[in-house]
């Protein structure tokens, strides 16, 4: 394997360039691809980038691979995106296959080491469909808004863990842990500073998404996405999560993958999100262009576990960011662990647990790319 550290970069400026410079790799095989770039509102240089090519020959199937949704989630994800072109693209057809590589979903957040954009918008929040972005929506989570996102400067990293979990063990004897995640994890779109709100419309990023995925459908006829997050599931083995809107069942996935982790995202396997990218994709596939072939999922890369103390304490660091970002804390000690925290909780250090996270890329990809006709089947 090559060198796992090199693959996963230290900043937003450093990975765009690296994937700048991949283009020269990727016209050795699709000589017409070009980088394509939309800049962000504002001063910043801030761009999602893609490269994107047609087959040579014919317009058979595309790769489209996804990273940034969750801006700081992007160091995995570039990393991962290097690996798969380091390794993977080369064995993909060029003269009928097309790909739509895309750096930095949301730069913002990469840059500034946020899971949101500029606007505290989660953009897997974003991705409604239907366009109605209900304040109204998930009316439960104001019952946890005091927990998740109050308004108060940060005084103690321990009494605000007390707090905290006190705050939670009150919800967990009230309602019950199940009802607690759909209440938290949902999405909501009424409070402007909390954790998961989505907007009151489509954000520029979502925006430019959309347009690249419904070129990708108007111009090919199977479509293979993929989509890089880390955070939730086991630390040490990846899970593939699925669109509650395909139709096929996670052990059917299993078998066909021979992949050892797959999950759909609803309650029971995974947790439900409305507006969620991967179902926008679905909905798109399924109402403007059921002729064609598609699948997608996310290759989610757990950071603490799943035991209750590693499923509570995703929200915890997320709080306590965000808490951070908002109100400040006492003092520069405390602000610099909660995000300490926040950084392992979505780009982990340890190189034990970024090597198992390659290493699970690799059989994912092999998997899903040779059961979808992308590589050659093995005899």
């Amino acid at each position: 394997m090559q060198d796992t550290a090199a693959l996963f970069p230290e900043t937003y400026e450093t990975s765009r360039d690296r994937f700048h410079q991949d283009l020269a790799v990727v016209q050795k095989l699709w000589p017409d691809a070009k980088i394509n770039q939309h800049k962000l509102a504002g001063e910043e240089d801030l761009t999602i980038d893609w490269i994107l090519s047609d087959a040579l020959e014919e317009n058979e199937k595309i790769l489209i691979f996804t990273t940034g949704e969750h801006g700081v989630e992007c160091y995995v994800g570039s990393a991962i995106l290097q690996r798969f072109i380091d390794k993977y693209i080369n064995k993909l057809d060029p003269n009928t296959t097309g790909l739509l590589l895309v750096h930095a979903i949301n730069p913002w957040g990469m840059k500034y080491h946020r899971r949101v954009n500029a606007s505290n918008v989660d953009l897997n929040r974003t991705f409604l469909y239907d366009g109605n972005f209900d304040p109204g929506f998930n009316p439960e989570y104001s019952s946890v808004n005091a927990l998740l996102n109050p308004e108060k400067i940060l005084n103690s990293y321990s009494r605000s863990n007390i707090s905290f979990y006190a705050q939670v063990a009150r919800h967990l004897v009230g309602k019950g842990y199940p009802a607690l995640k759909l209440a938290v994890l949902l999405g909501q779109y009424r409070y402007p500073r909390g954790l998961f709100y989505g907007g009151e419309g489509y954000q520029e990023e979502t925006r430019t998404l959309i347009d690249l995925y419904r070129q990708a459908f108007g111009a090919y006829d199977q479509i293979v996405h993929l989509d890089m997050h880390t955070g939730y599931g086991p630390r040490y083995q990846m899970s593939l999560v699925n669109s509650v809107l395909e139709t096929r069942t996670s052990p059917e996935f299993v078998e066909i993958f021979n992949y050892p982790l797959v999950v759909a995202a609803n309650p029971d396997e995974f947790y439900a999100v409305s507006g969620d990218m991967i179902d926008f994709v679905y909905a798109l596939q399924q109402t403007e262009f059921p002729g064609k072939k598609f699948y997608s999922t996310s290759f989610e890369f757990g950071t603490l576990g799943e035991n209750l103390k590693g499923q509570l304490g995703c929200p915890r660091a997320m709080a306590f960011e965000n808490r951070l970002f908002w109100y400040g804390a006492a003092n520069d000690e405390l602000a610099e662990r909660v995000k300490y925290d926040f950084e392992e909780l979505f780009n982990p250090s340890a190189e034990d647990w970024r090597t198992k996270a390659v290493a699970d890329a690799d059989q994912a990809f092999e998997g899903i790319l040779r059961a979808q006709g992308y590589l050659p089947t093995v005899s």
